[in-house]
């Protein structure tokens, strides 16, 4: 036995002495499948080289960021579609619908020029049909939507479907939950979709006190699926018996209220739409339904509504809308076709501005050409490293001619653009690489004079309590500060 147990010792002794001398092999062939596997997806060259340089520079760390944040999104969609043969008189609707789109794509053409455009690409990359026969609401923060919301809620007869990045348990948030579930006992169809990132404390207590209605988290994160956790469902979507639809900035939550007592002022901006576009948020929400483990549902004409033709309002509003499925990033393509056919005067509010190359450029072509030209940000932000890789993004900007404000009275969340206050983008797209191309989002894409007036001059509004910011003082900060930007800048192809 004691030969036995000598032997096993020289055995380990043995292994040991091997890994000290070969433990680069097998991490040599780790590295080199990971670092293969990144080029052969052919990604963007940035993003690739940025990723090769954390996992090279970074060893071990660097691969365990690559696993949780740098994969590619793989997951299946389970989209159901719209049946002809059960649903006829659903379809014809539709049809006729998108046959007259060419006819009113005339008419805001006449309009807003060639604008309109925005329009046509949304419609011919099948993301939302264009309609006329709208009416808009604008909220400038909570105290605005919030009543709006309740009351519809309250209202409601057939169903009310709800997608939402943040759900707080605070008192807007009981509130929305004591609605569903009194409306749930009374007949009403309710649905529920949280982000198991943004909303984790109403899933838990929704998990553990199982409501009259259905909810389901989205991309669930755990041990087998801790790569979800990059992939987000940022979307802030309501539909009410499908005549009422409500879309933003705005998550349910407290803190977008502004009480007195309210430490960080919270400025943000929502809106809301009834017509014929709500179909389109109806059509968003059940396909996001349909990438959960919910148990699907038939998007039957119930829950369909063509029939609102005679609204004396005619707002044109069609909707962007992208994913980390998508064939490509669509709310940056329409942005940057917007900002391509402006004439007179963009502005863009952003808490977070990553902006790719395509952005950045479109933004320097108009403000050369002669548009206006102006970026509103937040003075402090919620996030230090994206707040300095956003910073880093401005002196090219400011070298052009664009105007930079940074907005002081609190936080502005707000991710708004008005073009020549013609057209307008209200959602939840962020001017960065994460909402062009990682999470699930959303942007209203609106044409109405009033609505855009009022977005225009909140705008201004806004400006009284931001800071100008000059080339030569953004050139001549401190360079301590300057450095962080630039370290900061380094990851923002990963943010």
């Amino acid at each position: 036995m004691e030969n036995l147990m000598s032997q096993i010792d020289i055995d380990w002794n043995q292994l040991w002495q091997w890994l000290l001398n070969w433990y680069w092999l097998p991490l040599f062939i780790l590295y080199f499948g990971v670092i293969s596997t990144i080029l052969i997806e052919n990604r963007n060259p940035t993003k690739t080289i940025s990723w090769v340089m954390v996992i090279v520079f970074l060893p071990f760390i660097g691969l365990i960021l690559y696993y949780l944040f740098g994969q590619k999104f793989r997951k299946v969609r389970r989209l159901q579609h719209i049946n002809r043969e059960q649903h006829p008189k659903l379809m014809a609707a539709w049809e006729e619908s998108l046959i007259r789109m060419d006819e009113q794509l005339e008419t805001i053409y006449k309009r807003i020029g060639t604008l309109s455009r925005v329009f046509d690409y949304l419609k011919n990359q099948k993301l939302a049909f264009f309609s006329l026969n709208n009416r808009v609401e604008l909220f400038i923060n909570g105290e605005e939507k919030f009543p709006v919301l309740l009351r519809r809620l309250r209202e409601a007869k057939h169903s009310i479907h709800m997608e939402y990045y943040i759900f707080e348990l605070d008192n807007i948030g009981t509130q929305v939950l004591d609605i569903l579930e009194e409306k749930a006992k009374s007949g009403v169809q309710v649905r529920l979709i949280l982000d198991s990132f943004g909303s984790p404390d109403v899933i838990k207590h929704l998990s553990k006190h199982p409501p009259s209605y259905q909810f389901v988290a989205f991309l669930p994160v755990n041990f087998t699926s801790l790569a979800n956790g990059n992939y987000r469902n940022h979307r802030k979507i309501v539909v009410i018996d499908c005549q009422y639809g409500f879309v933003g900035g705005i998550n349910i939550s407290d803190r977008y209220i502004n009480h007195p007592h309210q430490r960080d002022y919270w400025r943000d901006t929502s809106m809301s739409v009834e017509g014929i576009a709500v179909n389109n948020l109806q059509v968003q929400f059940w396909n996001s339904w349909n990438q959960t483990e919910a148990e699907p549902f038939l998007l039957s004409e119930e829950y369909l509504n063509f029939n609102i033709e005679h609204m004396p309002e005619k707002a044109a509003v069609s909707f962007s809308s992208s994913d980390p499925g998508s064939l490509g990033p669509f709310n940056m393509e329409a942005i940057i076709l917007a900002i391509n056919e402006a004439k007179e005067s963009i502005q863009l509010c952003t808490p977070y501005f990553i902006p790719s190359e395509q952005l950045s450029t479109a933004l320097e072509i108009a403000v050369s050409s002669g548009v206006k030209v102006a970026l509103m940000l937040p003075e402090k932000s919620d996030s230090y490293i994206v707040q300095h890789a956003s910073f880093s993004f401005l002196k090219p900007l400011l070298q052009r001619g664009v105007q930079v404000y940074l907005y002081n009275k609190g936080f502005i969340h707000a991710k708004t653009i008005c073009i020549d206050g013609q057209l307008a983008f209200v959602g939840t797209v962020n001017l960065d690489m994460r909402s062009f191309y990682i999470n699930y989002e959303i942007a209203s894409v609106v044409s109405d004079e009033s609505y855009c007036k009022r977005l225009e001059h909140q705008f201004e509004i806004d400006k009284e309590t931001s800071d100008l910011i000059t080339l030569y003082t953004w050139a001549h900060r401190k360079k301590w500060k300057r450095g962080i930007d630039s370290l900061c800048r380094l990851l923002a192809p990963l943010l």
